[in-house]
């Protein structure tokens, strides 16, 4: 990626990876077999725990660097190994360099290193006449191809066997077959000498425990125990935070590693190195042993309250494997040289800002990296925060500066609100939809059909609808979020007849407004936290035993960031506000326990919101509303997938957000289901709108909409 890209230029990029039909297959049959893979090599274990015990180990071990790295520099000194710190990512190139030089090393076999990736190691070495051949058969590949890496796994994951066998064809100078045996064998042919020749093998490690001096490096090839074994210098290259006190600490961690980076519940080598090999070089001399310990900001990080959890990663590249966006377009598109979520953040530190500015904006938020990873680091989180980061030290776009602005502002907000009511009509011809997007607008945001704002929003039917009840079983209130309030109403609507049926009484503050994850996703986290203190004072006064929200986004946000925005100014009022927040189906069915009805049970499928299912940790209950409201429900292979919405993404990436939700409606599609339910606003303007807009005979509504269907007044 070149410097300053634009990010115009950056999504000219995307759409060329969307039309690459291979790649688009390839990261598509990968995903899919890696849910089940994962699954099925954690099977009978507490994952929770294990990954919260990696987080432990991680957490500490981070805390007590500089004590590991003296401890593992005076056993490994002992031991025969040569200890180099470097502080930047060109002194750590330029130590290896020196080293080569004065052991007169000038043929380099590497195994792969994403550390060695960071500090662009191998262009450096080449710049001294040297020669370097990756060894892994992904990385060789990649070089071959002058690429970087596309996971941290597997580097050549976007290739195609018969893309291989063409290359493979010009180096060899012989046609090549495409069949992958057979191509395995031409690459351990070209490679078997360069391993002989080799006078210098250059490795990563997983792990440097510092008890005994030992570097871990896990593996999948042999190729790494040949480049530390034949060349008569091995040199290791790690990053800082890979110290660990004890093996016991990296074989904790090594439980986790396989089963979370490709689902097996062991790679084909873990070797452990403790002195330079015994075993005599082919060529005459005294076999040396080199550890190059990095720094390159990780003590900085280190430091930072927010971000220090980022030097737990394990690098399993997991976060990748549940992205949809990199489902959509590879790692090439979304990273600099670290894939995945965590690239997203560590591009920040390691490369600058110019390279990161725009992969964090290239997230839809769907909490997936999350959930998947091996230390628990909540990815979606940092994101975000790297992303205000940048706004703060860069300035803020007017877009972003103007939402927050308004946003801030709830009379103006909701001003602006009931003005665009009237302002639509040109483009709506009376109907729900606007018939047309208007000329500002892109024709490539054109993928789906968009909603009017209603004629009247929910705060004006309030009074009306909500009538006083005696001795209510539960009393609460209310949190509609902007899109429910002033677009989809009628879903608040249908909800207030079943509070109403099952006799819970119901307020709504009207000084609430827009739950403020829209501006947190812009990167205005002030304007955020200013419009959590407001929504927080709203509810102040309520005497309610829940706020329940028909928006999974809201919902989580509420209860999972808001505390966090306002811990220096109401953390106390932030924890009884967010203790309150339950989702619409969690309070239906297992507070007030709605009974079965009788229906046209109707094959309905689920598209379980992100931020219900991951944010939330709510699953089951949306299921069984969905029986119980007399219909069947059918699960359908992508339910727990994004679908594409994700806020600010989708008007920033619309092609990509385009195909994210064309394959989950054709997953909804091939299950039969002719009804589509989901419990949040947001996903509804996506999967109605594509519905629609791609003619297929999928009915989308709000779960709320299952028990009581909105009336077709003149206020919808």
């Amino acid at each position: 990626m070149k410097k300053e890209e634009s990010l115009k230029a950056y999504k000219v990029r995307l759409d060329t990876a969307l039309e690459n039909t291979f790649l688009r297959t390839a990261m598509d049959n990968f995903a899919v077999a890696y849910r089940t893979s994962r699954e099925n090599a954690f099977a009978g274990m507490d994952v929770d725990a294990m990954i919260q015990e990696v987080a432990d180990i991680k957490a500490d071990a981070i805390k007590n660097n500089e004590a590991l790295l003296e401890e593992f520099t005076r056993k490994a000194v002992a031991n025969g190994i040569h200890v180099h710190l470097a502080d930047t990512a060109e002194d750590a190139n330029r130590i290896i360099g020196e080293i080569a030089q004065k052991t007169g090393s000038k043929r380099i076999v590497k195994s792969k290193s994403m550390t060695a990736e960071e500090t662009h190691l191998n262009p450096w070495l080449e710049n001294l006449g040297l020669e370097v051949t990756e060894t892994d058969l992904g990385e060789w590949i990649v070089q071959l191809r002058h690429e970087g890496p596309s996971h941290m796994v597997m580097p050549a994951i976007h290739l195609s066997r018969f893309q291989v066998a063409d290359l493979f064809s010009d180096v060899t100078g012989t046609t090549q077959d495409a069949e992958i045996e057979r191509l395995v064998k031409v690459a351990r042919r070209q490679l078997r000498k360069k391993y002989i020749d080799a006078d210098m093998g250059i490795t990563g490690a997983n792990y440097a425990v510092a008890g005994t001096g030992t570097i871990g490096i896990v593996t999948n090839e042999g190729n790494a125990r040949l480049v530390t074994t034949l060349p008569k210098v091995h040199v290791a290259l790690i990053g800082i935070e890979k110290l660990l006190p004890t093996i016991r600490e990296a074989l904790s961690i090594n439980r986790v590693l396989s089963k979370n980076a490709t689902g097996q519940a062991i790679t084909s080598y873990v070797t452990w190195i403790t002195g330079p090999s015994e075993c005599k070089p082919a060529v005459g001399g005294k076999r040396e042993m080199h550890i190059v310990f990095l720094d390159n900001g990780r003590k900085k990080i280190a430091a930072d309250p927010v971000f220090a959890q980022v030097l737990h990663c394990i690098r399993c590249g997991a976060c990748a494997n549940v992205c949809p966006v990199y489902r959509m377009v590879g790692g090439h598109q979304l990273g600099y040289v670290y894939i995945g979520a965590i690239g997203l953040i560590t591009t920040y530190f390691f490369h600058g800002r110019e390279n990161a500015r725009n992969l964090v904006q290239n997230c839809t938020n769907c909490g997936a990296c999350k959930a998947v990873c091996a230390a628990g680091i909540d990815l979606p989180k940092l994101i975000k925060e790297i992303h205000a980061r940048i706004q703060d030290e860069e300035g803020h776009p007017l877009k972003s500066l103007m939402l927050g602005k308004v946003l801030k502002n709830r009379k103006l907000f909701h001003t602006l609100l009931r003005t665009a009511k009237l302002a639509q009509k040109p483009v709506t011809g009376g109907t729900p939809y606007l018939r047309h997007l208007p000329m500002i607008f892109s024709k490539e945001h054109n993928f789906r059909i968009l909603p009017a704002i209603a004629k009247v929003p929910f705060r004006d039917r309030f009074e009306r609808l909500n009538s006083p009840l005696k001795n209510p079983i539960h009393k609460i209130a209310l949190f509609s979020g902007c899109v429910q309030d002033f677009v989809y109403p009628e879903q608040l609507e249908a909800a207030m007849k079943s509070f109403a049926r099952a006799n819970v009484s119901v307020s709504f503050p009207m000084g609430q407004s827009c739950c403020g994850l829209p501006a947190q996703m812009m990167g205005e986290k002030d304007a955020a936290r200013d419009v959590a203190l407001q929504n927080l004072a709203a509810f102040e006064a309520e005497d309610v035993d829940y706020i329940v929200t028909l928006c999974a986004s809201c919902g989580s946000h509420l209860k999972n960031s808001l505390p966090d925005l306002v811990k220096e100014y109401a953390p106390k009022k932030a924890a009884a506000f967010a203790k309150k927040i339950i989702p619409f189906s969690q309070f239906m069915n297992k507070i007030v326990g709605v009974e079965p009805m009788e229906g046209a049970g109707r094959k309905t499928a689920f598209h379980s919101p992100c931020h219900l299912c991951r944010g939330l940790g709510v699953r089951q209950d949306p299921k069984d509303l969905i029986n119980k409201s007399g219909n069947c429900y059918v699960a359908t292979l992508e339910e727990e997938t994004c679908c594409g919405f994700g806020g600010s993404f989708s008007a920033n990436f619309p092609a990509v957000s385009k195909e994210i939700l064309t394959k989950k409606l054709a997953d909804v599609e091939a299950s039969g289901a002719d009804l589509l339910v989901t419990e949040c606003p947001g996903c509804v303007m996506q999967l109605r709108g594509g519905a629609l807009k791609q003619g297929r005979n999928i009915e989308v509504i709000h779960l709320s909409e299952l028990f009581c269907p909105p009336d077709k007044g003149i206020d919808n």
